[in-house]
């Protein structure tokens, strides 16, 4: 399968950590509805995403696109910056 063909699945977040060298700590949050109580409860997911030219900062808002492992952790790396931190 070539490239353009295949779907691969993008998400936004917040970045909360860059300590690493070429890599970041994103954050994605969503909502999910209580089966009992109908309540809509915030659930969030901690992925390591793949930055290149270190371009991120903490508390950066990023969308990151799914790809081949790059390490043990590292599946997603980065789209782009949607907006910056002040």
């Amino acid at each position: 399968m070539s490239e353009t063909t295949e779907t691969r699945s993008k998400v936004t977040g917040k970045v909360i950590s860059n300590r690493m060298d070429k890599s970041a700590t994103v954050l994605i949050e969503r909502k999910v509805k209580h089966p009992v109580y109908g309540k809509y409860i915030r659930r969030s997911t901690k992925l390591h995403i793949h930055d290149a030219e270190n371009a991120c900062r903490e508390g950066d808002v990023v969308t990151i696109e799914q790809c081949r492992p790059l390490s043990r952790t590292k599946s997603w790396r980065l789209v782009e910056i949607v907006g910056r931190s002040e």
